[in-house]
């Protein structure tokens, strides 16, 4: 593979304005292409970040031979389109998160990505900062004991238009997978399964999505995990691991944390700061680039089994309070 590994983005939003800024601190990164709805769209994108191929809708730019690996930031329901579009096209894959819609739609993208024998994983950047690394370090090692409780909080206030895409229904939304996500795959890392038992309870607004929830979680060792997330809400957003012999709290803001308190048996507490370098969106495209160049098509640390037990938690969730989606219907 060539010195520097050629990204393209479909989507033109946020996160994917997040994205470019961190793939341009990498110098072995080079942002190329870009692909939107519409040519002001991609134009304007592509002024921004100086991304010389423009492309309107997904199959552009899969075909875009310049292109090594596509980063997927389109809404949540464009998800399964527009991986299994990119991969028929022959790239690689980094797909937002939540990975899809559901399961079934998941199923249908890790299929066609060992059919074409190409990368794909979702992009879960929370599991790659430098404080993130040093918690499964910390929980590998046993430094915490065998892990009993997690806790975690993440809720924020969205703008109350109905047309926002977070209270959009026909867009995937709601706080479930927006932002309960992160807590899930926090409670995933911590145990390394799916939970056996799922009791949860959400208030659905008016736009008929989840404005916010709590969910407990139960594992077969009596182990348990207990999330709160909203978009109606402000709260102290962190993530708690409590084991037999410690503790770890990740704050603030446990997504995208610098920093992490630990307490092993009797010691004191002990805080633990790290340096971030770019803005954080940076760290996971490092690692699909290492997996790019050791012809890898899954990442270790976020496999797409840990995709697969992430969706399927959601939606074990989602039923037990009715909800569907206008595209599952």
């Amino acid at each position: 593979m060539a010195d520097k590994i050629r990204w393209g983005i479909i989507g033109t939003g946020g996160i994917a304005h997040h994205f470019a800024r961190g793939l341009a601190v990498l110098a072995d990164a080079q942002l190329v292409a870009v692909a939107s709805r519409t040519k002001e769209s991609a134009d304007k994108f592509g002024e921004e970040f100086n991304v010389p191929h423009r492309h309107i809708g997904a199959e552009a730019i899969a075909a875009d031979k310049e292109v090594d690996v596509i980063y997927v930031a389109t809404p949540h329901p464009m998800h399964v389109s527009d991986t299994i579009t990119s991969l028929n096209g022959g790239k690689a894959v980094l797909c937002e998160k939540p990975f899809a819609i559901n399961i079934c739609e998941v199923m249908q993208m890790v299929a066609c990505a060992k059919k074409k024998k190409l990368f794909l994983m979702e992009a879960m950047w929370t599991y790659f900062l430098p404080a993130i690394c040093e918690v499964r370090r910390l929980i590998a090692a046993g430094a915490i004991g065998e892990i009993c409780l997690v806790q975690t909080t993440f809720c924020f206030r969205c703008p109350p238009d109905p047309q926002n895409r977070f209270l959009n229904p026909a867009l995937g939304g709601g706080a479930l997978l927006d932002v309960g996500v992160y807590e899930i795959a926090i409670a995933q890392m911590a145990y390394g399964r799916e939970p056996v038992r799922i009791s949860s309870m959400a208030h659905i607004g008016q736009t008929g999505v989840d404005e916010q929830e709590s969910m407990i979680f139960g594992y077969d060792n009596g182990a348990m995990a207990v999330l709160t997330c909203a978009i109606r809400a402000q709260a102290v957003n962190e993530a708690a691991i409590y084991g037999t012999d410690g503790y770890i709290r990740i704050l603030p803001n446990f997504w995208h944390s610098d920093r992490i308190i630990v307490k092993t048996g009797q010691s004191e507490e002990k805080e633990i700061k790290f340096e971030m370098v770019g803005n954080g969106y940076n760290y996971q495209a490092v690692e699909v680039m290492q997996c790019l160049r050791s012809g890898k098509t899954e990442n270790s640390i976020m496999p797409l089994s840990t995709s697969i037990a992430m969706m399927k938690t959601m939606d074990r969730v989602r039923a037990q309070w009715g909800l569907t989606y206008p595209m599952e219907k």
